[in-house]
């Protein structure tokens, strides 16, 4: 499974970005979708994440009410739509695929595939 991420890019706050990831090769299955970012300097941390269904969710405390995760199954493709960003918001942006989590997890460790990263700069 290859995974591409895009839509970063820079914006102010309280401007709003879409990030898509798009899934290709073996993709006869759904998985798990998550997103997780890595800000400079800091360790990467869990954003959202999408149930194969995209009915089921989770998301860090840190961007509740502002981020919202959906999918596109038929597209095989995810997408996170970041309302409201804030400077603290920058990091370079990764999707990610678990294959065999029976529901949603925020641990990176349980994701098998990851995409390259797209970059998101927000200015104060």
């Amino acid at each position: 499974v290859q995974l591409q991420a895009s839509g970063g890019g820079l914006v102010q706050a309280g401007g709003s970005l879409r990030l898509s990831c798009a899934a290709s090769g073996r993709t006869s299955r759904t998985y798990i979708m998550g997103w997780f970012r890595q800000a400079p300097g800091k360790e990467r941390e869990f954003v959202a994440t999408s149930s194969r269904s995209g009915y089921s969710n989770l998301y860090a405390d840190s961007v509740k009410g502002r981020f919202a995760v959906s999918r596109d199954n038929a597209k095989n493709t995810v997408y996170l739509q970041m309302n409201s960003l804030k400077p603290e918001d920058t990091a370079v942006y990764y999707c990610a695929a678990d294959i065999n989590s029976p529901i949603p997890t925020m641990i990176q460790e349980d994701y098998d595939y990851w995409g390259q990263g797209t970059l998101v700069t927000v200015s104060s």
